[in-house]
């Protein structure tokens, strides 16, 4: 009996052990799947950090370390950085060469120290200009990325005219005295270039058009770039949305909202464990459709800053449109400025007028497929089937609206003959 008791208790440890195991796998499984997604999302435009190990042995968190391509374009930059102190020490050195030389006349000693201190003084302020050229020329990079590309060839294109132009125009006035001739000439150019940019710019689409060339069908527009909060993604219609083709151009994902979907798949609800896991999943179905580029961002962010304005200060950066779901963010997004679209307020509008029950008025164009039935349309072209209407074809009458389908190539209603209201 004794022994029936111990081998009892010896198997519900190990039934206690085995569900403890598959609890732990359980939890462990979202942080898997989140650092799998983050090191997919990564793939050829970063790299991260070999995940730290938790407590069981496992990756708990991936830590990036930033991309790549950033990594790389920082070593460029500071080659760059480098190269113009050396000829900024340079131009120093000779300098400090000839006022020593004007100074010591021509004294080795006075030309040794003459360069040396030359060549610190370059070496100092050729960094400090070097930073600060690099600086310069990174934001305009980045500015000019937010330009459409349309834009910036009909700037170049009215500035070309601009200054062919000036060229013209300037042929007489170089028979002005040398004082008034050149100052008049920089300035017809300067003004006549500047024109012709703006005008070329504000009329890039027409020149475009006459080539036969549409940006906005190309996708050269403002706002092609997406960034995704983590309520579009855990909606999962966006899928359709990019399959369809409704949805183009890169998507930006922020590491927080990554960080906000590895927090729903470690719930302890089911449902959102769950839903939080299929959000993962998608965004490595995303990656892996080749129709879209989905790009993983980490850049630092401000210290104290929420992931809504995380997310509307990214989207402002870009210059992009900002995809949620969720009511307050798309508030935040308009007041200041941010071009904001909802899976929700496009299913609103696409969501058909009619609903059972509603009584409107139809006139019936042809009989239907089935014997006694009359076809109509609505002013939005939806076609309604309604029931006893053969002999009204040809007519208006009122109809109530039974049910409502939606099919691939549409919106179908059915419908019956309103019966007529007494006086």
């Amino acid at each position: 009996m004794e022994e029936c008791t111990s081998l009892t208790a010896a198997g519900r440890e190990q039934t206690v052990e085995r569900e403890q195991r598959q609890t732990e796998r359980d939890r462990q499984a979202p942080r898997d799947l989140a650092a799998a997604t983050a090191i997919a999302l990564a793939g050829d435009d970063g790299a991260l950090d070999q995940p730290q190990p938790g407590g069981n042995g496992s990756p708990a968190r991936v830590e990036a370390t930033g991309p790549a391509r950033g990594r790389r374009s920082a070593a460029s930059q500071g080659k760059v950085v480098e190269l113009v102190r050396l000829i900024i020490v340079g131009l120093f050195a000779l300098g400090g060469w000839e006022v020593a030389q004007s100074l010591g006349g021509g004294r080795s000693s006075m030309l040794a120290a003459g360069i040396v201190v030359g060549s610190g003084l370059g070496y100092v302020l050729g960094g400090a200009f070097g930073r600060g050229t690099m600086t310069a020329v990174s934001q305009a990079e980045r500015e000019l990325a937010r330009v459409p590309a349309a834009h910036v060839l009909g700037a170049g294109i009215g500035l070309m005219f601009g200054l062919v132009l000036s060229a013209l125009v300037s042929i007489p006035l170089y028979h002005l005295p040398s004082a008034a001739a050149y100052p008049t000439i920089a300035f017809v150019f300067v003004t006549t270039g500047y024109t012709g940019s703006r005008l070329g710019l504000s009329k890039s689409e027409g020149m475009l058009a006459l080539f036969g060339v549409k940006p906005r069908a190309a996708g050269t527009s403002q706002g092609e770039v997406t960034v995704l909060d983590s309520s579009v993604i855990l909606d999962g219609r966006i899928v359709a949305l990019v399959q369809m083709g409704f949805l183009t151009g890169p998507l930006l994902v922020a590491r927080e909202v990554l960080d906000e979907l590895q927090r729903v798949a470690d719930s302890s609800d089911p449902a959102l464990r769950q839903r939080g896991r299929r959000g993962l999943d998608l965004l490595l179905a995303l990656k892996r459709d080749p129709s879209i580029e989905v790009v993983l961002v980490e850049e630092p962010s401000v210290p104290g800053e929420d992931v809504d304005a995380r997310l509307v200060r990214l989207t402002r950066a870009r210059g992009g449109v900002l995809l949620t779901n969720d009511a307050a963010l798309s508030k935040l997004a308009a007041a200041l400025d941010v071009r904001v679209r909802s899976i929700h307020a496009l299913a609103e509008a696409l969501r058909s007028h009619m609903v059972p029950g509603e009584q409107i008025l139809l006139r019936l164009t042809r009989k239907g497929r089935d014997r006694g039935q009359g076809v109509g349309y609505t002013d939005d072209g939806t076609m309604v089937v309604v029931e006893d209407g053969e002999d009204s074809v040809g007519g208006t009458i009122t109809v109530a609206v039974t049910n409502i389908i939606q099919t691939s190539t549409g919106v179908l209603a059915f419908a019956r003959i309103a019966p007529a209201r007494r006086a």
